[in-house]
């Protein structure tokens, strides 16, 4: 599966998420209220996606955090513990396999690129954070495309910013929905899957699926 550019899947993919459920807990609310708001937050993105609008990250993540504290038994307001939340969100860490991964890409010369549901900001500063921006030639945001991933506007506009066609462009996600939505834009599609979990049969399977992102640049050059 040769291909001239890889394209990043940002949030749970670079960024490790695991850690926002110690500050859940830190406001009061149980730690799996971290996976429930992210997952209202996704699901209120595709509907509103699904009806042709293209929704602020920012504005739903606020909103859905706020519905899912408001009956928590919180330990400060809710105002206080949102910030407290969205805080946090923003200074997350990449997963430690990412720096392997975006190393053997370099060494086998192989492009590399960012797209994400949330804003570009966000992703460029938790790359900044890591020291890892100099990779990636385009952080991109569906902020600035038509729709949200995984509608397949939302990867025409990386293949339009990063001149190349969808065909040469390979999506790494752990994400089914978006190696989904890659694949039937007419991406090639590499699932990181990190839990050992199965691939839902319903979606487009990947081109490859690795567990780590070093053996991500070893599927893009057989």
């Amino acid at each position: 599966m040769k291909c001239s550019l890889v394209l990043f899947d940002v949030n749970e993919t670079l960024s490790n998420m695991e850690g926002m459920a110690q500050h859940f807990e830190e406001v009061g609310a149980p730690p799996g209220t971290a996976s429930l708001w992210f997952a209202s937050l996704l699901r209120d993105g595709f509907a509103l996606t699904a009806a042709g609008v293209n929704p602020q990250f920012a504005e739903l993540a606020e909103g859905s955090l706020r519905r899912v504290l408001a009956s928590e038994p919180l330990n400060r307001n809710l105002d206080d513990a949102v910030g407290h939340v969205l805080d946090a969100f923003q200074q997350l860490p990449v997963h430690p396999d990412v720096a392997d991964g975006l190393t053997a890409l370099a060494e086998r010369g192989i492009r590399v690129a960012a797209l994400t549901n949330g804003a570009a900001g966000t992703a460029t500063s938790l790359l900044e954070r890591a020291g890892l921006l100099s990779h990636f030639e385009e952080v991109l945001s569906v902020e600035d495309a038509p729709l949200w991933k995984p509608a397949a506007s939302a990867y025409e506009y990386a293949a339009e910013i990063c001149s190349t066609p969808l065909a040469e462009i390979a999506l790494v996600a752990v994400h089914p929905w978006d190696i989904d939505g890659a694949a039937r834009a007419g991406m090639r599609t590499v699932w990181l899957n990190r839990n050992g979990a199965d691939f839902p049969a319903y979606s487009t399977a990947p081109d490859g699926t690795v567990q780590h992102c070093r053996e991500i640049a070893a599927q893009l050059t057989v």
